[in-house]
């Protein structure tokens, strides 16, 4: 977690449902989509920005085995030091089967006290 104050952008605080990192002006978890608190500013924020989304899918060639995939999300900083790696899943592919995924980053207004200082953002 984030080692910020609180009320500092870039705060994190872990999801009351799915005890996932979030950040701490989220009304919406984006791990499970629970509502966390309802925020009348919030609702009338401009919504996220996704300068990023990628869009993908593998197929198993049907002439061979099972073959076996990890998804593994790595966030790095403007120095290119590696600040987050997330193991997000595993599995198996059977011959023939498919799998999709999609990677978004949101984007948001940071709500709170401006600067970084006595804290790390991630």
């Amino acid at each position: 977690m984030s080692t910020a104050r609180s009320g500092q952008p870039g705060t994190t605080r872990a999801c009351p449902h799915c005890r996932e990192t979030i950040l701490e002006s989220a009304t919406v978890c984006p791990a499970c989509r629970h509502h966390l608190r309802y925020d009348e500013t919030a609702a009338t924020t401009a919504p996220a920005q996704v300068p990023l989304r990628v869009e993908g899918s593998i197929r198993h060639p049907a002439e061979s085995e099972a073959a076996e995939y990890t998804v593994l999300v790595t966030v790095r900083n403007d120095r290119g030091e590696e600040i987050a790696r997330k193991l997000v899943a595993v599995g198996a592919l059977l011959a023939g089967e498919q799998r999709g995924f999609t990677l978004s980053v949101e984007v948001t207004p940071a709500r709170g006290r401006g600067g970084t200082r006595g804290g790390t953002r991630h």
